[in-house]
């Protein structure tokens, strides 16, 4: 009688025959990447619609991704009042989080014949981020003529 052993499985390895994601940036090429995810969230009235750039990406694409889908968030994320109260917060704090995991990361070269992401100017330097404070304005004023109003 014959017995046949069965070779030892990988238990560290992924589920369901899914394949491996990838651990070099998508932007660059870059050993060094975080498989985490950036998003952004636009608000429209009463429409809304949601964007989202997954890893992996290195400290430096990572960094430009971050600052971009923030900037268009700071920009476009609070015209819907679901997007006011919920939806822009919710998506700034991913990428805060989702920034503070790319700053984690060592500085990396690209793969041969690849450019990183061009990180730009911070969030803080970008005209468009306070567009936001549109509707932080008009909500205090709101606020405050109501309550002058009921003195």
């Amino acid at each position: 009688m014959t017995t046949t052993t069965t070779p030892p499985q990988n238990h560290n390895g992924p589920l369901w025959g899914a394949a491996p994601r990838p651990t070099a940036c998508r932007g660059c090429g870059a050993a060094d990447a975080a498989d985490f995810a950036v998003r952004a969230h636009v608000g429209v009235l009463v429409l809304m619609r949601f964007h989202r750039v997954d890893g992996p990406l290195c400290r430096r694409c990572g960094r430009a991704t971050v600052r971009v889908m923030t900037t268009k968030t700071l920009c476009q994320g609070w015209w819907s009042p679901f997007s006011l109260f919920i939806f822009t917060p919710f998506t700034l704090v991913w990428n805060l989080i989702a920034a503070m995991r790319f700053a984690k990361l060592p500085l990396s070269e690209p793969a041969p014949g690849r450019v990183p992401l061009d990180e730009g100017p911070p969030v803080h330097a970008r005209p468009l981020a306070y567009v936001g404070l549109l509707p932080v304005l008009w909500v205090i004023w709101f606020v405050v003529g109501g309550i002058a109003r009921s003195s």
